[in-house]
């Protein structure tokens, strides 16, 4: 049987996801309440599979390995593992220049 982790959201990741949702609806309420759906739904599965994501690739290629990311396309949804937890601790627009928006946000 898996083990059973608590995903938290960080508040900049909720702050992510307020905003996209946001930016999505003043175009159309139909397809920002699709994204939320989908976003929401792929971090519903980090509970008990958090280590199926990769390991994300720009990080790695910095050799920072404990950040993860799944995908809802067009968004990348960072996290990161814990013992007993799963971070979410951050949403991006993958058409962005990730790594540039990942190292300012993560590598402090």
């Amino acid at each position: 049987m898996n083990e059973k982790y608590v995903v938290y959201w960080a508040q900049g990741a909720e702050q992510d996801l307020k905003s996209v949702i946001g930016y999505i609806k003043s175009e159309s309420p139909t397809v920002a309440r699709g994204q939320l759906k989908k976003i929401l739904s792929r971090v519903s599965t980090l509970d008990t599979l958090p280590q199926r994501g990769r390991v994300v690739p720009e990080l790695e290629q910095q050799g920072i390995f404990q950040y993860r990311e799944i995908i809802a396309p067009p968004w990348r949804i960072i996290y990161r593992i814990t013992t007993t937890s799963v971070y979410v601790l951050t949403l991006i627009d993958s058409r962005q220049n990730v790594e540039d928006i990942l190292l300012a946000r993560l590598v402090r």
